[in-house]
């Protein structure tokens, strides 16, 4: 579904990603690992146009996306859950689930969101300020689910919350590859990113320097321990 090849990236001056080279499957859960710095939340950006200089390649189902303007890359259905989430406090919940635009047949409608969150029904009439840091992360994943988009990009959806919170997190991520969606995952919870994800690619100092299958893990601990320090 996703295929980014040679991608390089900068913010003013500063060169970040230095030919980043990865895929991700269509209906998998795939996770960027990496110490702070690494590049991780750079290529999410990358991907969605939001960094001030791109090369390369960034393929969506075979559309090549690299010259396109962040609100077209929405629309060729790749959602975006960032990690400062995004949600407008003047705005009810509800109102923050209807705000961003359908961009494709296939997204869930309210009572299917409600239903997979049942926090945001209880609190559909609270204003975003109102929302606990866990209510405010399902928000932001529940609002993309609404467009229609069928890749998401999801950016350390887990920091700061509570363990039950990253519990539910997790179901959430199953629940919604079994609907058929497909993930990309940016995690510093490593034990909570293989209880998710089908595949991980490492990434060091603007490099992807490897790729583990889930079910390598246990094999390839050692070297896990190596790249993150856990």
């Amino acid at each position: 579904m996703l295929d980014v090849c040679d991608l390089h990236a900068w913010y003013g001056e500063s060169h970040i990603l230095h030919g980043v080279n990865f895929a991700v499957p269509e209906g998998e859960v795939v996770t960027l690992l990496g110490r702070n710095g690494a590049g991780k939340t750079t290529t999410m950006k990358s991907i969605m146009g939001l960094v001030g200089r791109r090369a390369g390649s960034i393929r969506y189902n075979g559309r090549e996306t690299i010259a396109l303007r962040p609100d077209l890359i929405a629309r060729v259905g790749i959602g975006f859950c960032p990690e400062e989430r995004g949600i407008f406090a003047s705005l009810n919940v509800t109102e923050n689930l209807m705000l961003p635009k359908v961009v494709a047949p296939g997204g869930l409608d309210l009572a299917t969101i409600y239903a997979l969150f049942p926090n945001l029904k209880e609190r559909a009439g609270s204003q975003g300020t109102k929302l606990s840091g866990g209510e405010q992360q399902m928000l932001a994943i529940a609002r993309i689910l609404r467009t229609g988009a069928r890749l998401l990009l999801l950016d350390e959806p887990t920091e700061g919350l509570a363990p039950v919170i990253v519990q539910q997190i997790g179901r959430t991520i199953r629940e919604i590859k079994a609907r058929g969606f497909t993930v990309l995952l940016v995690e510093q919870n490593f034990r909570f990113a293989q209880t998710v994800a089908d595949r991980h690619y490492v990434m060091e100092h603007g490099h992807v320097v490897d790729m583990i299958p889930n079910a390598d893990l246990a094999a390839n601990m050692g070297k896990l321990h190596d790249y993150l320090g856990v």
